[in-house]
């Protein structure tokens, strides 16, 4: 599930004149800087953030593996963790982004959390069934999994990689079936958000339990969530996707949409993003292509000498079928 937060800048207008799309930023100060690129002409415009799991875990591995001292890196989790806060927050963002400056303002009107209220809900319970699976897999097994090998033990979902470590015996597998996969994915970001799951500096992309975890699995605190509508995450994936596949001949969007099935497969099996496999345009281009040899293959931009070594004989068996 990809989160989104929009600021209206200026006049609260229909006619938006300008948009600016942003990645997560690594800080709050970030993102006031990038924000200002809308409106810079004085005429209404929206600043538009949307960001993911993914980003999170990615953010959070990143300073944990950066050069520095342990100060600095404590320096780099505190900017995120309140870039987070602004990103998760169910009040006015702009007063979440004043306060964080030490001003204070009244409701905006503008932004999203003021023109459409999230929901809120109280995620003590699902907190603690996924910590606790993150729990007994390292107490158990000393084991470690990223956040889609965690869902699918969660839900239930019988997997060759569940089979493969006998996951379906573990007393956490399928009690979370209560909840979809865009939910769950949900509850992991805004527990890394919080810290009370941490990425394993170990293992890439793999989560560990923290300091705080301990007090959700006792049930000394109540955690309430934002509540995302999955009816909107779905329609901007689809968005996402159509402008991907919209040029495609028909037979070039089969086959593109037989290497996405193909690579969250291979995402899935080594626990990270898809994208770290493969980009879409990666896919999009082989798919028009259809490379016949690995020095064809090669040829593709994003596809470079380890991965044609490491996929390309599967790439060429759907690309020559």
């Amino acid at each position: 599930m990809v989160a989104t937060i929009a600021f209206g800048m200026g006049v609260n207008k229909p006619d938006v004149r300008f948009v600016a799309h942003i990645d997560l930023p690594k800080s709050v100060e970030g993102y006031y800087q990038e924000t200002g690129r809308a409106g810079r002409d004085g005429l209404p415009a929206t600043a538009w953030l949307a960001y993911g799991l993914q980003d999170v875990v990615q953010q959070r591995r990143m300073i944990n593996e950066s050069a520095g001292d342990e100060s600095f890196r404590r320096r780099l989790n505190a900017q995120l963790d309140a870039m987070l806060g602004l990103c998760e927050t169910v009040n006015c963002r702009r007063q979440r982004l004043l306060a964080y400056f030490d001003q204070g303002i009244d409701p905006c009107g503008n932004c999203d959390t003021c023109l459409e209220p999230p929901q809120a809900w109280d995620g003590t319970v699902a907190a603690q069934k996924i910590l606790s699976a993150v729990y007994r897999l390292w107490r158990e097994r000393g084991q470690r999994f990223g956040a889609g090998h965690l869902i699918d033990i969660l839900r239930g979902k019988v997997t060759d990689r569940i089979r493969q470590y006998e996951h379906d015996t573990l007393s956490v597998f399928g009690i979370g079936d209560d909840l979809s996969e865009q939910a769950w994915r949900g509850v992991l970001r805004q527990l890394l958000a919080q810290s009370l799951l941490m990425v394993d500096q170990e293992g890439y992309g793999t989560l560990a339990l923290t300091e705080g975890s301990r007090a959700v699995l006792k049930g000394e605190t109540t955690l309430m969530f934002r509540r995302e509508s999955e009816k909107k995450a779905r329609s901007r994936t689809a968005t996402k996707r159509q402008k991907v596949t919209e040029s495609l001949p028909a037979a070039a969007q089969e086959l593109f949409e037989e290497l996405r099935a193909w690579r969250a497969d291979i995402a899935r099996s080594h626990g990270v993003p898809a994208y770290v496999i493969f980009h879409d345009a990666t896919l999009r281009d082989i798919a028009l292509k259809r490379p016949a040899t690995l020095d064809e293959l090669t040829g593709i931009s994003g596809v470079g000498a380890r991965k044609r070594d490491s996929y390309g004989a599967e790439l060429l068996a759907l690309t020559c079928d």
